[in-house]
């Protein structure tokens, strides 16, 4: 794969006002460094602790899951909601571990289905668009695809001038290359010249370009990047399957979304809320329910949120 024309890695930033971050900085990767066993417990006090202190996106995540699996009984969102928390606070511990830690004790355990499908689609010289979601095991599982293949990230540039350093610097430990989201020409010219790269379009963001497609049924503010980079660089677009089961990571790669790009981006963009949609069933507790995906509504109809949350 040709060169990354990213930028480079700035210089940190070391004035007295960013000292404090620098020192919870500092905090983070220590605990990055602690033994996978001792992470996991500490994690899940994290996620009881945000259960009953954060009252915004516990109500967030409640009602997501009303909305999105209807089909279970009050009890059983119950025991889902007190999960995925369990996992929001082990997952904070996989990013650090991700970013600054060891993969070794993963890499061990970790299956990956599908490989021969990215190296087929390489050989052909196209570039892919590996889609996937909010999961906590996100940024773990992009570090241990990365063994596998040059595989480069788009992500949301951090406010905090110290932890953009900090994070780019840990993604680029494993990552080709990672694009700001203002980095749409460079992201293009990547895959254009038959890169892989990772995006996650399941978020609400508040963009120009986003049209209302169905996720779980009801209608959500989606970001159609994933047609206009298809259709503007012939690349394919791949879902991205990835969970934890227990201490195994189990990532699983799929064919390419047919047929793909059409003409209608809201068709496009409602086949890929559908991809999100699998996999978020094989790995509910593992899902940023947190996030208010449906804050928008088609018509400006008032969100389903009782709790007014970022």
């Amino acid at each position: 794969m040709p060169a990354s024309t990213a930028p480079e890695l700035p210089n940190p930033p070391l004035g007295p006002r960013h000292w404090p971050v620098w020192f919870g900085l500092a905090v983070c990767m220590g605990l990055a460094r602690l033994p996978w066993s001792v992470q996991r417990k500490l994690g899940a006090g994290v996620g009881w602790l945000a259960l009953r202190l954060s009252r915004r996106r516990r109500e967030a995540a409640r009602t997501n899951l009303a909305l999105c699996l209807p089909e279970l009984d009050e009890a059983q969102r119950g025991q889902l909601l007190r999960e995925n928390f369990r996992d929001v606070g082990i997952g904070l511990f996989e990013f650090a571990r991700a970013w600054w830690g060891d993969a070794a004790p993963m890499r061990s355990t970790a299956t990956i289905e599908g490989l021969d499908i990215l190296k087929r689609l390489q050989a052909e010289g196209r570039g892919v668009l590996l889609v996937s979601g909010h999961f906590m095991t996100l940024e773990m599982c992009g570090r241990l695809i990365c063994d596998h293949v040059p595989l480069a990230g788009m992500y949301r540039k951090h406010r905090s001038p110290v932890m953009e350093w900090a994070v780019l610097r840990g993604r680029l430990r494993y990552a080709s290359a990672m694009f700001g989201n203002g980095d749409t020409r460079a992201a293009i010219r990547h895959l254009k010249r038959g890169g892989l790269l990772w995006y996650a379009p399941d978020q609400d963001m508040r963009g120009k370009d986003t049209v209302f497609a169905p996720f779980f049924g009801i209608p959500a503010a989606t970001i159609t990047a994933t047609h206009q980079f298809a259709r503007l660089t012939g690349c394919a677009v791949v879902p991205f399957f990835h969970r934890r089961e227990n201490d195994r990571y189990v990532l699983r790669i799929a064919e390419p979304l047919a047929p793909f790009p059409t003409d209608d981006a809201v068709v496009d963009t409602t086949a890929v809320n559908a991809a999100i949609e699998s996999m978020v069933r094989e790995a509910p507790t593992q899902y940023l329910w947190l996030h208010r995906r449906f804050k928008r509504q088609p018509g400006g109809a008032p969100p389903r949120y009782s709790c007014k949350a970022p």
